[in-house]
């Protein structure tokens, strides 16, 4: 469960419209933040000035959002377009029906010169009971408050080494993601395929691609 310092409350209820309104978006999401969304509270911030940590190299802030749904889908194109408005970190705690769902997206400098970020993945929880939200602000600044999130979040689904960075463990895992997305591709298009010369051909590609996943599978935390 996540339990945060009474420091770092802010409750601020944010209008969703602000995120579509008078901004460059297409119809369907803003036909997401209408329908799919219920309200949106900005619920803590956490940075060096709400909380005794270290202020981060890299993340300045890590603010904590809970988004109210009317339904148990969310749009990830929300998120980022949540993301890419508010120029600081932040944690995801989506609630339905009881139950809540935590995001997280890895979420980096655009290298455009100016504020903006970009997210390449979010990771995220199933649903579950507020209490048992695998979630504990850890580290001793605030990017490793971030990092531990993440880590927390994407569980298994973000292997990692041991000397690993998060960027590290990030940029390897979309990798085999990749890859993983290239076998399922390629096996769709062999079970279509008429010529057996084709078949042929298609099916070495799949076995290098199937190695080179296996020498991925094959990796653990040392």
């Amino acid at each position: 469960m996540l339990e945060l310092p009474r420091s770092t409350e802010f409750n601020k209820r944010i209008p969703k419209q602000k995120f579509y309104e008078n901004l460059q978006i297409t119809p369907a999401l803003k036909k997401s933040f209408v329908d799919q969304i219920r309200v949106i509270y900005w619920k803590n911030k956490i940075a060096a000035t709400t909380v005794n940590l270290a202020a981060g190299e890299y993340v300045t802030e890590l603010e904590v959002f809970t988004i109210r749904l009317n339904g148990g889908m969310l749009d990830e194109g929300v998120l980022k377009q949540i993301d890419r408005e508010v120029p600081y970190h932040i944690l995801f705690l989506l609630e339905y029906d009881g139950k809540t769902q935590a995001w997280i997206g890895y979420k980096e400098s655009s290298g455009s010169g100016n504020a903006a970020f970009k997210v390449n993945r979010y990771y995220h929880t199933e649903w579950m009971t507020a209490q048992e939200l695998p979630l504990h602000m850890e580290g001793l600044s605030i990017d490793a408050v971030y990092e531990n999130f993440v880590r927390q979040i994407a569980g298994d689904t973000l292997e990692s080494e041991q000397t690993e960075t998060l960027k590290e463990a990030v940029d390897r895992s979309e990798k085999k993601a990749a890859l993983e997305k290239q076998i399922t591709a390629l096996q769709a298009k062999i079970r279509k395929e008429k010529q057996l010369n084709i078949q042929i051909q298609l099916n070495n590609e799949l076995k290098e691609l199937k190695r080179e996943l296996q020498e991925w599978n094959l990796r653990r935390v040392t």
